[in-house]
């Protein structure tokens, strides 16, 4: 941090990881670097928790990130105490003193003394008896379905008030259980600045920074539509944002790693996995990015300013976890002439074959099937172009109700072998394995009825109660109105979107929404025009069941289509070989539009 002014002090934050599983590299490049004053890491997804907490049956002091101790940690430890950077991290999942514990030993191993914050208070399993009597009853957000039984986890997603508690402790590193992403960078801001819970445009802009680098390697060029300008992949630079007191910031990398700092690259991670953009619902605050403005400020250097806020609402967003019978995918490459006709054939002569097998020994049908083909184009659906390709994998995913119907299922893919299509091979590492299918259920829970807690070395810190009103209403929806198609000019001609727009697409549940940024300001008009919600919804009608809203993000020239009913349930519940939604951009993409060659020339 370059000066005592908190007008002019910049506060330096790398985020070294986007999920359970991010690369190795991120957190000694981060430290190694030279330019951060605090590592931040978010290691939670739904289906993490669920995994977390089947550990943590297993063995009692599991149930956390480990790899966040024995991997980030023991890596960069020394290294960021000498240099006085200090740790943030989700990594605790469902046991975030275990996480504590363990680092502990590991700082005690390498000589280090260290001071640990603790965050809990997101579990809510004890309260489920009672809110299962509730009234109104209980229901799912997205389905309004009832509490299932068979919870694995229910966790809160808490927010940036305990975090910024154990840092004003002292805290050299902070472990929390479940919270909203973006916390564990809003929460270093709100510690760093002396904002205050009704500082809503500061806590909006803490919160957008915490959103960009919470994906890692999605804000420096990963996942770009223009992938193939991204130079130097297998060095690409974590992020780093630089930020300021008036809620300002630069997103940059480490200098001398690989990877590309754009407007556009910027711009495609602020819109991915958000609903409305006037109203990104966190804890903290209700963000408006609408007027978000992001320009570039250097090689390498992307400036992001003009997030507002509004305030909070009364609840917290629960995520609960539970078993839904059972699920398991297999799959079988097919070679030679006529690939994809013979994979369809297969996997649709397993499924009639198992099926029979079902009937006769009393285990009932599928309760869910997918059969897709891989590299035939089929998640486009009838949009696939036709192809004569020579080889394609088959893939069959499925769910059933009993453990035994699926381990037979597994046994009767090999046979398609030695039985059927000729270039029948590799299945895949061999027979598949039957797991429990897990879903996610999401509802909300009045803050009164959550405690966060924070402990030092087994001291409680005191964690004040926010008293801001959450009476404030939510700015209406910027929804992009629809308009009459303008004249065309006499010489267009149709091109894909790709030559208009960027696209970054992700996941809520079973909801996908896509951020579409026009490639120049003068294409807004046609993309207004010709992009539609109506469009949308009728090129992705084979994977999208629900509806379709399209608004309006102007201060970066961009569109988010909000896709409900999109991903055959949603990550944990669905079959499809993308559960996430990643490549429903992409998809989206491919949707031809009509444009003058002199806007066309303006691309160029």
């Amino acid at each position: 941090m370059n000066s005592s002014n908190n007008n002019e002090r910049i506060v330096r934050i790398g985020g070294a990881s986007g999920f359970w599983g991010d690369s190795s590299v991120g957190a000694p490049q981060l430290v190694g670097s030279g330019q951060i004053d605090y590592l931040v890491f978010d290691y939670l997804a739904e289906l993490t928790m669920s995994i977390l907490a089947g550990a943590r049956l297993k063995k009692p002091e599991l149930g956390y990130a480990t790899d966040f101790v024995s991997v980030a940690m023991k890596a960069v430890l020394k290294d960021a105490v000498k240099q006085g950077i200090r740790v943030v991290s989700n990594a605790g999942g469902v046991n975030p003193q275990g996480c504590a514990d363990a680092l502990a030993a590991l700082a005690a191993e390498q000589g280090i003394a260290l001071k640990i914050a603790v965050v809990s208070g997101d579990d809510v399993s004890p309260q489920l008896p009672q809110l299962r009597q509730a009234q109104p009853p209980l229901r799912e957000l997205q389905s309004g379905a009832a509490l299932p039984e068979r919870v694995l986890t229910a966790n809160a997603y808490l927010g940036a008030r305990p975090i910024q508690a154990a840092l004003d402790a002292g805290a050299q590193v902070v472990i929390t259980g479940r919270c909203v992403d973006s916390a564990v960078t809003l929460g270093v801001l709100m510690h760093e600045f002396k904002w205050q819970p009704d500082d809503f445009d500061l806590l909006a802009a803490g919160s957008l920074a915490g959103h960009i680098i919470e994906c890692g390697c999605q804000a420096t060029g990963g996942l770009h539509t223009d992938w193939d300008t991204v130079p130097d992949w297998p060095n690409i630079g974590y992020p780093i944002v630089e930020c300021s007191a008036d809620g300002s910031f630069v997103v940059t990398k480490p200098e001398g790693t690989g990877g590309k700092l754009t407007p556009a690259v910027v711009g495609e991670q602020m819109l991915y996995e958000i609903g409305d953009p006037a109203a990104y619902l966190l804890p903290d605050v209700v963000a408006d990015f609408t007027q978000v403005r992001i320009e570039q400020a250097g090689e390498h250097r992307v400036r992001v300013h003009g997030a507002r806020g509004h305030a909070p609402t009364a609840s917290y967003k629960v995520s609960t976890t539970y078993v839904d019978g059972f699920k398991t995918a297999a799959q079988l490459t097919i070679v030679g002439f006529d690939a994809v006709a013979k994979a369809k054939r297969t996997g649709e002569a397993i499924l009639a074959r198992t099926g029979t097998l079902f009937s006769q020994y009393g285990f009932g049908p599928y309760s869910g099937t997918q059969l897709e083909v891989l590299g035939a184009e089929s998640c486009y659906g009838p949009h696939a172009q036709a192809l004569q390709t020579r080889e394609a994998v088959l893939r069959l995913a499925v769910t059933h109700p009993r453990k035994e119907a699926l381990e037979l299922f597994a046994r009767e893919v090999a046979p398609a072998g030695t039985s059927w299509a000729p270039g029948t091979t590799g299945a895949g590492g061999g027979r598949a394995s039957v797991s429990p299918s897990i879903r996610q259920y999401a509802f909300l829970l009045d803050k009164s009825r959550v405690e966060a807690t924070v402990t030092i070395d087994g001291e409680r810190v005191d964690v004040p109660r926010s008293e801001v009103s959450a009476s404030a209403p939510i700015p209406s929806p910027v929804r992009a109105p629809e308009t009459h198609e303008a004249p065309l000019a006499p010489d267009a001609i149709e091109v894909p979107l790709i030559r208009l727009a960027w696209a970054r697409s992700g996941d809520k549940g079973d909801t996908s929404n896509i951020g579409i940024i026009a490639r120049h300001p003068a294409l807004l008009p046609l993309l207004r025009e010709q992009l539609t919600e109506a469009r949308v919804a009728e090129w992705l009608a084979h994977l999208v069941k629900g509806r379709v809203t399209r608004y309006e993000v102007p201060g970066i020239g961009a569109f988010n289509f909000v896709c409900e009913q999109a991903l055959g349930g949603g990550g944990m519940a669905s079959l499809r070989n993308d559960p996430l939604g990643k490549g429903m951009g992409q998809i989206l993409l491919a949707v031809p539009l009509r444009a003058s060659p002199a806007l066309l020339a303006l691309l160029a």
